[in-house]
């Protein structure tokens, strides 16, 4: 079956997806991760051929990293599942319900957006977390994820596809694509695909937007940053800047610059030198900071570069005003935070760091859909339209405007005598 054939079937999977009933979604959902869970052992095994392939071609270690999937990320995506079955059925919400006139009621519902187009990095467990938030959302989904995962991820759609299915869910509502050229003739299906998410580099970004009609909603990269304030805890801020760091490197929302109050650089710094060294991070800085500890010089590319790996680059800056122009020229407007106990430099960088999520007094890791309690994400968006930040079951609706009247027409209400519009708000739900 070529990528045309299967868009088409999942544009038709789409219109009978998005009446699907809760209560049918879950069980779905369900019949998968009980599925996931069965075939634990072949999962796995695909997985081993991935990664032993992965390696042959010296595939870098945080690649490695987020390539494996495992018997504890089967059981990590499972609990995932589970917890959007818990979450209340999105789909035919009633956002609001305007009397028109008496008789003539107006009711914005949410709705699925149709047919997602996701393009993923060599995470298979991201695989998993994209079509269960499509399902739950009623999207039809198109999913394209790192060749270096090709095993792992053929299994794993089939074994989602056939349990969904066997639930009732509509033949073809997930498709996986395998190849580069799949993604080159995806970007021509503006007839069938409402929505392309690619998750990867500014650079692949930009060249998915500049090569297809479909609206797309980026996720960039991940330059993210902690700034350590003159008035900050540092016990705290040595904390959340190693856990922003170190507590998964390989991922979008780990920090990548750590910028520094200069009133604090003498002290801060050699403190959390040592707790780096600890983890075995490798650190790069500016003159200011060399002169403190020791470091690797850092140049202009290093404040624009997204690691995913144990390297961390260090700026001290003269004031906040200077960490926020930093942040906002260095930055990918993805995840940024602030550690300090002054509530107005605390406001401060909440109202002018122009990212889609910015933290006081936490880590970057936060920003994610599952920690947001969104139901997973299909990626974190960058964008300012639509969706933005960790795209979850939200990010993946749209809504429909729905008139009900009682034989009303538009000539009543024009012309001499013509009638007027109540416009009254309506307390009360959808329904016929």
């Amino acid at each position: 079956m070529d990528i045309k054939q299967a868009a088409a079937r999942a544009k038709a999977a789409s219109i009978y997806l998005a009446a699907a009933k809760g209560d049918l979604k879950n069980r779905a959902l369900a019949d998968i991760a009980g599925a996931i869970k069965a075939n634990a052992a072949r999962i796995v095994e695909a997985n081993r051929k991935d990664l032993a392939q992965a390696e042959k071609d010296n595939v870098a270690k945080p690649l490695l990293k987020r390539l494996k999937f495992d018997e504890e990320k089967i059981a990590e995506v499972c609990r995932g599942i589970q917890s959007l079955i818990d979450m209340p059925d999105p789909v035919g919400g009633t956002l609001s319900a305007t009397e028109l006139d008496t008789g003539l009621e107006l009711y914005k519902v949410s709705c699925p957006i149709g047919v997602i187009g996701v393009i993923f990095e060599s995470r298979p467990d991201a695989l998993v977390q994209i079509s269960s938030l499509c399902l739950k959302s009623a999207n039809a989904v198109l999913l394209k994820g790192g060749s270096e995962a090709a095993h792992t991820n053929r299994i794993l759609a089939d074994v989602i596809a056939q349990a969904s299915e066997s639930a009732g869910m509509p033949e073809g509502w997930l498709g996986l694509l395998e190849t580069r050229a799949d993604v080159a003739q995806m970007l021509d299906l503006d007839a069938y695909i409402d929505l392309i998410v690619p998750r990867g580099s500014n650079e692949f970004v930009r060249h998915i937007m500049d090569n297809t009609n479909i609206p797309v909603l980026g996720h960039a990269d991940g330059i993210c940053h902690v700034y350590v304030d003159a008035k900050a805890d540092l016990d705290m801020a040595i904390r959340i800047a190693v856990d922003s760091k170190c507590q998964y490197v390989a991922v979008c929302n780990a920090a990548e610059t750590l910028l520094v109050h200069n009133d604090i650089a003498d002290t801060f710094l050699p403190a959390v030198k040592q707790a780096f060294d600890e983890k075995n991070v490798a650190l790069v800085g500016c003159e200011r900071t060399a002169e403190i500890i020791d470091v690797a010089p850092a140049d202009e590319q290093d404040w624009k570069t997204e690691y995913l790996d144990a390297i961390l680059s260090i700026k001290v800056v003269n004031n906040l005003d200077e960490a926020i122009r930093h942040i906002n020229r260095y930055g990918s407007r993805h995840t940024d935070a602030i550690v300090t106990r002054d509530p107005a430099a605390a406001a401060a960088f909440m109202d002018l760091v122009d990212s889609a999520d910015v933290l006081v007094n936490c880590s970057t890791r936060f920003s994610d859909g599952f920690r947001y309690g969104l139901g997973a994400e299909v990626g974190i968006s960058t964008n300012k339209i639509h969706a933005r930040g960790p795209v979850g079951l939200e990010g993946l609706l749209i809504y429909k405007w729905r008139l009900i009247g009682k034989g009303h027409i538009v000539a009543d209400y024009s012309g001499p005598g013509a009638k007027t519009f109540t416009h009254k708000k309506l307390d009360k739900p959808y329904g016929l």
